[in-house]
């Protein structure tokens, strides 16, 4: 069994792991358990602890899909995570991912429907078509308008990330893993043999380096200041009059399009509310430190007549909210690559899209870190592509 210590000094040895992974988030997470079941000399370092509330993935819920809206480059991907989500799950004996299916509900020949469409008959996904009298009879929770479609992924569904990252963290620990909690990472020094790493509570020494800070990014690689931004997005509750409505048997995860407004929910997992958010825009900014963390009286009042439109059951009174920090693209495509001749692997920027696919991006890591190559890398996710974008 690993160890998972507060503040535990790592010292200046000279011995030299296999990979150091820096950031134990989303990916992070999922990097450590695939490199740990490897059978790796795998270290994790985390600057806060081993669930907390200032990470991405925070939140209680996120929306599931296979039927990629983003189109057909993520659907290999995303099939493959589903298998790892069902794996971790198995492995852990609590299960991340609720299977209740994702509805994508908006006017028919929305550019979003006709992309997720596209993507299911490419790929043959299942799915179910539902014209608007049946998705008012199967679905009464929404407001419904005669022109509306509903396409249902029933491979889709939710996830508990504060569940997953405990989960996959908890297996690389099984496996003999240590993670450094409460500590710092202060400097990447690449050299001929490897890699050193500095954190507030010692050096540690690397083959490779597997670097998942999200929005910390840039405060490790300041070269990437400009193309790696950070934003702010809200999540939001709010009571439905009638919860037996919104229970995970009888609601799925969705997205909604209604008159220029995109929005996405989840069915109730707490018992008495629901999660459903509309998208409300934030100014990007270059650091983690700077972003917004607040929502006005006028956004909620805003984001309230927009979800009790959608749907009419919820009292249109926001009962919580929170908001979060994520790394962005100008293009939303994330940061996958390899720097100083592949001894640092990095991932970052999942541009708000990046939690469905956790373990997927976490067995891409440990390829790259391991192998030098992984069949889920694309040359968009390169920073040489992203430079050539800007």
């Amino acid at each position: 069994m690993g160890k998972a210590g507060t503040g535990m000094t790592i010292g200046n040895g000279t011995a030299i792991r296999d990979v150091v992974v820096v950031g134990i988030g989303s990916m992070g997470s999922m990097a450590l358990w695939q490199l740990a079941v490897r059978g790796a000399d795998v270290v994790g370092v985390e600057q806060f602890g081993r669930v907390h509330t200032y990470g991405a993935y925070a939140g209680e819920s996120r929306l599931f899909r296979v039927a990629a809206k983003e189109g057909r480059l993520f659907t290999p991907a995303l099939l493959r995570s589903r298998e790892l989500w069902q794996r971790l799950g198995a492995a852990y004996g609590q299960d991340p991912m609720l299977p209740v299916g994702a509805l994508s509900l908006g006017p028919s020949g929305h550019p979003d429907l006709e992309s997720t469409l596209r993507t299911i008959a490419e790929f043959e996904l299942p799915h179910e078509i539902l014209d608007a009298a049946q998705v008012r009879a199967r679905y009464p929770q929404f407001h419904v308008e005669d022109d509306d479609i509903g396409v249902l992924d029933t491979f889709g569904g939710l996830l508990r990330p504060e569940l997953a990252v405990a989960a996959a963290t908890d297996r690389a620990l099984a496996c003999g893993t240590t993670v450094y909690y409460d500590t710092t990472v202060e400097a990447i020094e690449p050299h001929d043999d490897g890699v050193r790493v500095v954190t507030s509570n010692g050096e540690l020494l690397a083959r490779r380096v597997v670097l998942t800070t999200g929005p910390w990014t840039t405060r490790l690689m300041p070269e990437l200041t400009g193309l790696v931004k950070v934003a702010t997005y809200p999540l939001i509750w709010f009571l439905p009059r009638h919860i037996e409505m919104f229970t995970p048997d009888r609601f799925p995860g969705f997205m909604r399009d209604l008159h220029g407004v995109h929005a996405f929910g989840i069915p109730s997992l707490d018992g008495y509310s629901v999660k459903a958010t509309p998208n409300i825009d934030f100014p990007m900014v270059d650091d983690w430190a700077d972003r917004c963390t607040l929502l006005t009286r006028e956004q909620l009042k805003w984001a309230g007549e927009q979800m009790h439109t959608m749907l009419p059951d919820l009292i249109p009174e926001a009962s919580r909210w929170s908001v979060h920090g994520e790394s962005f693209t100008e293009g939303k495509m994330p940061i996958i690559d390899t720097l100083a001749d592949g001894r640092i692997v990095i991932a970052t920027a999942l541009s708000g899209n990046g939690f469905k696919f956790a373990p997927v991006w976490g067995e891409t890591l440990a390829d790259l870190a391991t192998k030098g190559e992984s069949s889920f890398t694309e040359e968009v996710f390169t920073l040489a592509d992203h430079r050539r974008a800007r």
